[in-house]
């Protein structure tokens, strides 16, 4: 087996979470296929500990903590989100349950799950159901855009006697359920909000096999690893940076509904010390509403560029004023890095900035360029296709402006990514980059309040484990 001298294996993840989990703030998930690099004879040993409820209190750890506080219960609002469809089946499920009926109907419940090309006619249709009574429900206000609107993977659960209708209910999301019931005057429709419990939870882990197999003996799902990941990208290289004994402690909500665990949450605090260099960050929501993770100083985590603009399986080839051409076999300065990726992965926007070269560039193959701010440009070539922009246009960083190809002087489907300040080529990997905005000055004493806490938090399991390791 190969090895690297990260000392980590890495497990490729391919389906943690999609591009619908990444979005914008998520649409760079790169990690999900290079978080870790394999190595041979590496024995799996992590040290975690999971809290359900709260970080370890002090009479946990030692009277050197005695007075440090534990976790508190999140106070934000969670935006919630209907889950997305996946892969359903092409005919519903009907289950037979007991049900009590209203008016004093003697009914039966349904459950119809609905499959590909299926509207609520076809199941009413394949059901028995009374199309007269759907008829009827979608003429109300509250209930007409709920019914008509239903995906592959929604379930709808009908309650009826033979045909007629007693009650119909749809979840709308994980707070509010539609309910259509059937009363003397007709069919009523209601939205019922319901209660979600946002639970905060801790866990700790250190690294000796690779960053997902720490992540979950520490308890910890592929999804939150994935967060975790993102958060800390601009300042850890996962794929060449993790080292064996690296640690990490994530403290993020828990989403529970009428005692049952919906999902996990957003990662509310988090900590990674690779190779002794610790790094923090906190979420912090201002009045404006806009939501990002920070340093201790105030600092946002993220810079104005990213590392690796794709999702990909290893760099094949570095920043090499040297190298000798693939294709060429000359000596010929390699001015980028090249990320091997199968043809068609997405291409992103390093960073903010503006098209200002597309089109067939000799070796290159098919290249776009970009105009950043403080005279920087960068360029993605060897691409299969290009994105909708076209030049002059504006872009965001995340932004999908092409597709990994092999066109031009490529020996394989990779992207080729340049980095350049002032026309002067500089190695993407390791040049500083510029950081984002902080916290606004207006915003300052709010965070340092709301963020004393997290850090808190962090600081108790780094003495919970000093303690577990004296022992």
């Amino acid at each position: 087996m190969k090895s690297y001298p990260s000392g980590i294996r890495h497990d490729y993840k391919q389906d943690a979470v999609g591009a619908a989990r990444w979005s914008r703030r998520r649409g760079i998930s790169w990690f999900a296929l290079g978080l870790s690099l394999p190595i041979a004879g590496v024995s799996l040993l992590l040290v975690s500990e999971r809290n359900e409820s709260k970080i370890p209190t002090p009479a946990q750890t030692s009277a050197a903590v005695a007075t440090a506080e534990v976790f508190l219960t999140a106070q934000e609002p969670v935006a919630l989100a209907l889950p997305q469809a996946t892969d359903p089946a092409p005919e519903p499920i009907l289950a037979e349950t007991a049900f009590t009926a209203p008016i004093g109907l003697s009914a039966d419940t349904l459950e119809l799950l609905v499959g590909r090309g299926d509207t609520l006619e076809i199941l009413f249709r394949r059901n028995g159901l009374s199309i007269a009574d759907l008829a009827a429900m979608s003429t109300l206000p509250e209930a007409r855009e709920h019914l008509r609107r239903i995906r592959p993977g929604d379930v709808i659960q009908v309650t009826h006697d033979e045909e007629r209708v007693a009650t119909l209910r749809r979840e709308l999301s994980e707070a509010e359920l539609l309910a259509l019931t059937r009363t003397d005057s007709g069919f009523v429709a209601t939205i019922e909000q319901r209660a979600i419990d946002i639970r905060t939870v801790g866990t700790h882990g250190v690294i000796e096999t690779s960053l997902f197999e720490a992540g979950v003996a520490a308890g910890m799902a592929d999804s939150v690893t994935m967060d975790m990941a993102y958060i800390f990208q601009w300042d850890i290289d996962f794929i060449q940076d993790v080292r064996v004994g690296d640690s990490f402690t994530v403290v993020y909500e828990e989403l529970w509904r009428d005692g049952d665990k919906l999902r996990n949450g957003d990662i509310v605090a988090a900590e990674f010390v690779n190779q002794g260099a610790v790094y923090r960050a906190g979420r912090y929501r201002d009045a404006s509403g806009r939501s990002d993770y920070y340093n201790p100083d105030g600092r946002s985590v993220r810079k104005a560029f990213l590392r690796a603009p794709v999702e990909f399986t290893r760099i094949s080839s570095n920043f090499n004023p040297s190298r000798r051409h693939p294709v060429l076999n000359t000596i010929r300065a390699h001015r980028g890095v090249d990320y091997a990726a199968p043809t068609g992965t997405p291409v992103i926007a390093a960073g903010d900035g503006k098209v200002i070269a597309r089109g067939v560039d000799g070796g290159y193959g098919n290249a776009l360029v970009l105009q950043h701010g403080g005279n920087v440009t960068t360029l993605y070539g060897h691409l299969s296709r290009f994105g909708n922009q076209r030049i002059g246009t504006r872009v965001k960083q995340g932004d999908v402006i092409g597709y990994v190809g092999r066109t031009g002087l490529a020996t394989g489907p990779h992207l080729h990514y340049e980095y350049r300040v002032g026309g002067a080529h500089k190695n993407p990997r390791t040049v500083p980059l510029p950081a984002a905005d902080p916290v606004p000055a207006e915003y300052r004493a709010d965070f340092e309040a709301n963020a004393a806490p997290l850090w808190r938090q962090l600081d108790l399991y780094d003495q919970a484990q000093l303690a577990a390791t004296a022992d």
